[in-house]
C-alpha cells in the first residue's frame, strides 16, 4: 500500500493547536495512535527541536511508520503499546512530563485498506479485527461464542445499531448451522436481516456491526477510558492534548474526561476557591470541531472525525 494515499485527518488544525507547547526547546510530544506515522512526520517536520514518542498495538504499522519516520533518527521513539500504556512507556524511557499527546482513534487507513484483517465490509476477509495480532479474542469467537444477550449490548452499545435484535437473531440462527469465519458471509446475513427502511439509510448497512465487532475486540472504549486521563496527568503545565475521534461514544467519552478537568471542583458557597479547587484544564475548542467540507472532499475517512483539545494549566491538587 502506498504511504501517499494515508492522508491524515485535520493535520493542520492539529498542529496548530499543539504549537504553543512544541515550540520551546526540548519539547516532547507523544502520538498515542501512530498509524502510517502521517500526523508523527508532521509535527517532526514542522517542529525541529520536538523529541516524538510514538505508540502503537499494530506491530506492522509500527514498521511501516519506523520507515517514514527514520530520517528523523534519535528524535523518534517507537514503542509497541496500547496508549494506556502511556504512564509505563515514559517511565521507561525516563520522562516525567510531556509538552504534547495527540490520539487519533480512527482504524488506520492501512488496516482498512489490507484484506487479510477483516477489518473492512466492502472485502470478503477473514474476520479478525484485532489491532494487535498476537494477543486476544478475534471477531469470528465474539460471533461465534458470545451469548445472544451480550452480542446485542454490544451492537447497540457500541456500533449504535437499532436493528440490533433482528441481527443476532440471525447471527444466532446461522451460527448453529456453520460458525462464522468471513466478512462476506456477515455483510450478506445484515443485508438480509433488515427491513427495506433500514436499508435506504447511512451507507453499507453493515457499517455498525463491524464498528461495534472492531470495539469489542480491541477493548477500544476500556482503553480511552484509562488512556485519556492518563495522558492529561502525563502533561506539562503548558502542554497540550488534542483528541480526534470517528463516533459519538468515543466523542463523548473524551468531552466528559476534558470537562471534568477544566471544571472546578469546589464545594458551592465558598467565598474564595483555594487554588486546590482550581481547574487543571483550559478547553481550547469549542464543543468538538468538525473537518471542512473541503477536507471531507479530500479525504472521505476524514468526514465523522470530531476534535476536541485542552491545556493543562495547573498541577493536580496533592
Amino acid at each position: 500500500m502506498s504511504q501517499s494515499r494515508h492522508v491524515p485527518v485535520m493535520l493542520q488544525r492539529c498542529l496548530d493547536l499543539l504549537a504553543p507547547a512544541l515550540e520551546g526547546p526540548d519539547a516532547v510530544v507523544v502520538d498515542c495512535t501512530l498509524g502510517l506515522g502521517g500526523h508523527s512526520e508532521a509535527l517532526l517536520g514542522r517542529f525541529p527541536g520536538v523529541r516524538l514518542i510514538g505508540l502503537d498495538r499494530d506491530k506492522e504499522a509500527l514498521r511501516l511508520s519506523g520507515e517514514r519516520l527514520a530520517p528523523y533518527g534519535e528524535r523518534a521513539t517507537l514503542v509497541h503499546a496500547v496508549y494506556d500504556e502511556l504512564p509505563e512507556v515514559l517511565e521507561r524511557l525516563g520522562v516525567a512530563r510531556v509538552q504534547g499527546v495527540l490520539f487519533d482513534l480512527g482504524v488506520s487507513s492501512m488496516q482498512l485498506d489490507e484484506a487479510g484483517r477483516g477489518f473492512a465490509y466492502a472485502q470478503d476477509a477473514p474476520l479478525d479485527m484485532r489491532m494487535d495480532q498476537t494477543t486476544g479474542v478475534s471477531a469470528a469467537e465474539v460471533l461465534n461464542t458470545y451469548p445472544p444477550g451480550e452480542l446485542v449490548r454490544i451492537l447497540r452499545a457500541y456500533g449504535e445499531e437499532k436493528q440490533a435484535k433482528r441481527i443476532v437473531a440471525a447471527i444466532v440462527r446461522e451460527r448453529q448451522k456453520e460458525p462464522f469465519t468471513t466478512s462476506a458471509r456477515l455483510v450478506e446475513l445484515i443485508r438480509d436481516a433488515l427491513p427495506q427502511a433500514a436499508k435506504r439509510t447511512g451507507g453499507n448497512p453493515a457499517k455498525r456491526t463491524f464498528q461495534a465487532l472492531r470495539i469489542e475486540v480491541n477493548g477500544e472504549l476500556a482503553v480511552l477510558e484509562r488512556a485519556v486521563p492518563a495522558a492529561v496527568k502525563a502533561l506539562a503545565v503548558g502542554g497540550r492534548i488534542v483528541v480526534l475521534s470517528y463516533h459519538s461514544l468515543e466523542d463523548r467519552l473524551v468531552k466528559q474526561v476534558l470537562a471534568a478537568g477544566a471544571t472546578s471542583t469546589a464545594p458551592p458557597g465558598l467565598p474564595v476557591v483555594p487554588e486546590r479547587y482550581e481547574p487543571r484544564l483550559k478547553l481550547l475548542t469549542r464543543g468538538a470541531e468538525l473537518p471542512t467540507e473541503e477536507e471531507i472532499a479530500e479525504n472521505r475517512r476524514a468526514a465523522p472525525a470530531r476534535l476536541r483539545a485542552a491545556q493543562r494549566i495547573r498541577e493536580d491538587a496533592e
